[in-house]
């Protein structure tokens, strides 16, 4: 099991950054898979069963014209 520590990391320029290359060669799906992985890590979460969102937080309201 992995954990993601939030305290170690190195802060890139996007200009300089070492994976630009790399990521830019990839498909979109593959960048979405990755960020979904990487938010399961970093939230605690299965990939096999996310979260589902609370609508009952939200609410509406028309706006008076």
């Amino acid at each position: 099991m992995f954990r993601l520590d939030r305290n170690i990391g190195i802060a890139h320029n996007h200009e300089t950054d070492p994976y630009k290359e790399y990521w830019k060669n990839q498909s979109i799906e593959e960048r979405l898979k990755a960020a979904n992985y990487l938010n399961s890590v970093a939230f605690n979460f299965s990939l096999e069963n996310p979260p589902v969102l609370d609508r009952t937080v939200f609410s509406m309201r028309k706006l008076s014209e």
